[in-house]
């Protein structure tokens, strides 16, 4: 059931899909993780079957390769043409590094409705933890009657955070916006 939903949902969404550039490929002996061990953690932070989760993944890995590391955590959001959203993560770079980081950002598009989610980022193109506090523009379309899945790129400053997005709510439309992430929760979301 989360397979078919997945697909439907990020079919619905048909969100821009890049692929890795000079820019954001992994360097020289650094270290990446493989579609196994995403799959493994993808599965185990959702909840549902590494068959579900290995779809995602290998539709994720065949466009932007091998992760240098990822966010897990979960975020709310809500809009009405103009929407907002918060969250909170752990991210966990193949290093060893290991940070709490937090997300926050404006949207604008048609949508209406509010939702939460569990939410698991790939990092591409992160050579230093430092890098990941910046502001990384995207576009995002969301089907949620319930509950729904989805995945999003978001690119910028040479890096790329793919966002897989599961959670439940009631939500539908598309926008345009930026998530800024940060070291400390903020109230204002610019």
């Amino acid at each position: 059931m989360y397979r078919r939903f997945f697909i439907f949902t990020f079919l619905m969404t048909g969100l821009m899909t890049h692929g890795v550039s000079a820019q954001n490929a992994p360097a020289d002996g650094e270290a990446t993780y493989s579609s196994t061990e995403v799959t493994h953690a993808v599965s185990d932070f959702f909840g549902v079957t590494s068959e579900a989760a290995g779809s995602a993944v290998e539709s994720i890995f065949s466009k932007q390769g091998r992760p240098v590391g990822y966010i897990y955590g979960g975020e709310g959001a809500a809009a009405v043409g103009v929407g907002l959203r918060y969250g909170k993560g752990t991210m966990i770079l193949k290093d060893g590094t290991n940070k709490t980081v937090y997300w926050q950002g404006p949207s604008v598009g048609f949508d209406i409705g509010g939702n939460g989610a569990k939410v698991f980022t790939l990092i591409y193109g992160l050579h230093d933890a430092e890098q990941i506090y910046k502001r990384f523009p995207g576009v995002d379309g969301s089907a949620y009657l319930i509950a729904g899945m989805g995945i999003n790129y978001q690119i910028g400053h040479g890096m790329t955070l793919v966002p897989i997005r599961s959670g439940g709510g009631l939500r539908l439309g598309a926008n345009v916006g930026y998530l800024k992430y940060s070291r400390k929760r903020k109230i204002l979301p610019f």
